[in-house]
């Protein structure tokens, strides 16, 4: 056995890392790649299209971070069963998120088409971005079942260190979502230029290959952890109650605060078309400037809770101060990119002026918030998950963004009247007020437990 911080374990610690946080970084890449497509395509067509794309894309972005919920809490189990080399208990824990995942697929594919202006007017009051956002719901909607379904299985795939097959799968689907996109949303090739719609069909054509590509995987190439129908179905009463204890409530967790950033997103959508847009931009940039803070948070969690689930709860905290060493230095790097870069971005943005100065300030904002992110995603979602210590991530995000930045945000915004910008500034303090908590539990020590039976 490899002695504990020597130069050998230091060697294969950080060549462990870079195994798992490239290819996930790079798949990060990717997905906000994707996102970029539709804002810089739709910024061309303006910034109807490009707000109501973007406001749409709430409900997607909601229901994707249901499915995160659920294979992060499901991954808690996942890592440290694979641990113990367990595939079978892993089966069964990927048969149940995946039974929740589609019931939320079907329930969310209901909602578009039952009731979408309803769902648009909850983040606008404009008429034209309604009636633009709702075209694109009708088309998007199609593709959420095949999203479930994807998602969760790649999701939970990583816990078991099996990262590159949604670098293949999500790389496979940027090239067609890019190439659909520029046919429908531009007319090229004597096609229609669609607009908003030919946005949507590029989105919906991607996930349907997506899916494709993950069920002959799962079927034909992935022998050790199976994908089978029967799982679907599965009873086990002491894995269910895990799965309640320890899944539940990170499932909650990003519902709470999926939802919570929807209704800042909201917030400033009454603020204006021009907000919206800007903002728009900046979070894409945000996720780009952030792609290896999420891999390395994702890779934290695999490689602390397969060391809690091997019984070396020594090697988990010794790889938990390296982590947060990495996740600063990581997302220092990513907030002096978004200065950077934020000059570029403005100049090759059709935005109006007001929206230009907007943008401006946020980028700043999210400049810090990307180093405040980093640090406090690798604590919750990397290390406190990774030890069964799921509750108090639920408590320290729920309480920042509902307890803090809407209601405050909200007066701020329709009470008191403050400028948009000193608004947005209070919207987005929520992980800089998570720091001292966040760090606190850490030393605690609190956060190490083996839930493995």
């Amino acid at each position: 056995m490899v002695e504990l911080n020597s130069k050998e374990e230091k060697k294969q610690f950080y060549r462990m890392v870079c195994t798992l946080v490239l290819p996930m970084a790079l798949q990060n890449l990717i997905n906000v790649g994707v996102q970029s497509a539709d804002v810089i395509m739709l910024g061309k067509v303006g910034e109807t299209a490009l707000s109501a794309s973007s406001l749409a894309g709430q409900v997607m972005f909601i229901m994707s971070l249901i499915f995160f919920g659920l294979t992060s809490g499901a991954a808690v189990l996942t890592a440290q069963y694979w641990g113990k080399r367990d595939t079978r208990t892993i089966e069964k824990v990927l048969g149940m998120a995946m039974r929740i995942a589609i019931f939320v697929g079907i329930l969310f594919t209901v909602a578009v088409y039952t009731i979408p202006y309803p769902i648009m007017k909850i983040f606008t009051s404009e008429p034209e971005v309604i009636e633009a956002g709702v075209s694109y719901l009708k088309i998007v909607g199609i593709s959420y079942i095949f999203t479930a379904i994807t998602m969760v299985y790649l999701n939970l795939m990583r816990s078991v260190e099996r990262v590159i097959i949604s670098t293949v799968v999500y790389s496979i689907s940027l090239v067609v979502n890019i190439v659909l996109n520029s046919i429908f949303i531009f007319g090229l090739f004597g096609c229609p230029a669609l607009g908003i719609r030919g946005a949507a069909i590029g989105t919906l054509v991607a996930r349907v290959t997506e899916f494709a590509i993950v069920m002959w995987y799962a079927k034909f190439k992935n022998k050790e952890v199976r994908f089978q129908i029967k799982d679907l179905f599965v009873r086990d009463k002491k894995l269910q109650k895990d799965f309640l204890v320890f899944a539940m409530p990170v499932l909650i967790n990003e519902l709470l605060w999926g939802t919570g950033t929807s209704m800042l997103t909201a917030v400033i959508g009454h603020l204006g078309s021009s907000m919206v847009a800007a903002n728009s931009v900046a979070q894409v940039v945000r996720q780009l400037a952030m792609v290896i803070s999420f891999g390395l948070s994702n890779a934290t969690a695999i490689v602390i809770g397969k060391a809690i689930g091997e019984g070396k709860e020594n090697f988990a905290r010794l790889y938990s101060k390296r982590f947060i060493k990495l996740a600063v230095i990581v997302g220092a790097a990513g907030g002096a990119l978004i200065l950077m870069i934020s000059p570029f971005v403005q100049a090759n943005m059709n935005l109006s002026d007001q929206a230009k100065s907007y943008l401006n300030v946020m980028m700043f904002v999210m400049a810090y918030f990307a180093l405040a992110q980093s640090y406090n995603c690798t604590m919750i979602v990397g290390i406190f998950r990774a030890g069964g210590d799921t509750k108090f991530g639920l408590y320290i995000d729920v309480g920042m963004l509902w307890g803090f930045c809407l209601v405050v945000g909200s007066i701020a915004a329709f009470w008191l009247k403050f400028p948009p910008l000193v608004v947005y500034m209070i919207l987005m303090s929520d992980e800089l007020l998570k720091i001292p908590f966040s760090t606190w539990r850490y030393r605690t020590g609190k956060w190490v437990r083996n839930i493995t039976r």
